[in-house]
């Protein structure tokens, strides 16, 4: 078993500052899929998993009662998933992303979930909503070793926009990396900087960017083993279920390094999330065998 934990950092943190922890071990067995280790500290915790699917596929729910990170919290978790296990792990609601204090201090986000041989791992967080004057980073390490496979979704939310409260301040980074066996496949960088309340920014609102749309989002699926024939009927089906759904201008699909890439780029966390569903329904199948069962979660 490989081990990735130093990429978590912990910062020094203000007096006033929230520092929550949590490390989970999935293990294989004749009972199958089990959690043999749950530790946390802090408001992030997982009270139980829950078998829909039978033994071999445990659903966790991740629980921070807080809801949001304000100036100077940090959530680090890690997800290590032992050989032959399988979770599907996803939250409650969206991660709220606070207005900064005066002091300016980060709010961080560190997640870091190791794959070990014929070990999966779903990964469906709710969105990051991103408020007015946030100072925010989100960094995700997502380490695959052989026969592993990752299914997962990262979205972001800008602004506030129900009450007319664009983002034209603060700050948001984001680091997405999936490597398989030490090596780069996948990496994704968002980095919007919004200086003040008049200067018009261009990655949220030009046409090489964000296009004035409020919500950015992937879904990410694989290594999968193909044939060019079957790579491109997967695609094709993946296209025409994006067309039936009325959600070409917002959604595309792309073959990359082994993976399927889908981007989605509109006004809607719902229709995103909603739409990842349907084309997850295909492609779970065809990545791990088994059809798609929601966590009870989402139905509430």
């Amino acid at each position: 078993m490989t081990t990735i934990t130093q990429n978590i950092a912990t910062p020094s943190l203000p007096v006033s500052s929230w520092q929550a922890n949590l490390a989970l071990v999935l293990s294989y067995g004749d009972r199958g899929s089990r959690l043999t280790r749950n530790r946390h500290s802090g408001p992030l915790y997982v009270q139980k998993p829950f078998y829909p699917e039978g033994k071999d596929c445990a659903h966790i729910y991740l629980l921070h009662p807080p809801g949001g990170l304000v100036s100077g919290d940090t959530l680090d978790t890690y997800i290590c998933l032992n050989s032959q296990a399988h979770g599907l792990v996803t939250t409650p609601g969206a991660a709220k992303m606070y207005k900064a204090r005066p002091d300016e201090a980060i709010q961080r986000q560190n997640t870091v979930l190791e794959i070990n041989n014929n070990a999966i791992l779903e990964w469906f967080p709710m969105e990051a909503i991103v408020y007015p004057g946030a100072l925010a980073e989100l960094r995700t390490t997502i380490a695959l070793t052989d026969n592993s496979h990752f299914i997962g979704w990262e979205l972001s939310c800008f602004g506030l926009p129900a009450s007319e409260a664009a983002f034209k301040q603060g700050q948001f980074k984001q680091q997405y990396r999936i490597e398989k066996n030490g090596i780069p496949i996948f990496m994704d960088s968002l980095n919007v900087i919004a200086n003040s309340e008049t200067d018009e920014n261009l990655l949220l609102s030009g046409q090489a960017g964000m296009q004035s749309q409020t919500i950015s989002g992937f879904f990410v699926a694989g290594p999968f083993e193909f044939s060019q024939s079957e790579k491109n009927d997967l695609l094709e089906r993946l296209r025409d279920k994006i067309l039936a759904a009325h959600q070409e201008k917002t959604i595309a699909v792309t073959y990359v390094n082994t993976l399927i890439v889908i981007r989605y780029l509109g006004k809607s966390a719902y229709v995103a999330r909603q739409s990842f569903i349907l084309l997850w329904e295909i492609i779970r199948p065809l990545l791990i065998g088994r059809k798609a069962c929601s966590p009870r979660i989402w139905l509430t």
